[in-house]
């Protein structure tokens, strides 16, 4: 009786010891990455996007489906038509790019949103 008594009290003092040392802070194992939507202008935010993940395909004089995006005005047409942001949110309808690749990043998804929302300068 002593033997089981002794046991239990030392498993009581000790388990705090062996189970407080796990980190269980939901932001620590799943950090969150910020995505900064701020001073988004085409020359440096979205055209980078386009450029890197769009123009090797709609660019030049054999650009895919005759779709190019090698400029402002170019982009903009497809802006003001819904058909760069159906095809990139790969939404029901349209057709999904980038062609047979990842869907592009949330990120830079809601970087061009937000350019749109603003009325796609030319800035």
């Amino acid at each position: 009786m002593k033997k089981l008594l002794y046991t239990l009290l030392l498993s009581l003092l000790i388990t705090p010891f062996i189970n407080g040392c796990y980190y269980d802070n939901e932001e620590y194992l799943y950090p969150k990455l910020s995505c900064d939507t701020t001073n988004v202008t085409f020359i440096a935010t979205v055209n980078p996007i386009i450029q890197s993940n769009c123009a090797s395909c709609h660019s030049g004089a054999g650009a895919m489906g005759n779709i190019r995006l090698d400029s402002y005005t170019e982009i903009s047409t497809y802006v003001a038509n819904g058909r760069l942001m159906g095809s990139i949110e790969q939404r029901s309808g349209y057709r999904a790019m980038p062609d047979g690749l990842p869907k592009l990043d949330d990120c830079s998804i809601a970087k061009i949103r937000v350019w749109i929302n603003a009325g796609y300068p030319n800035n």
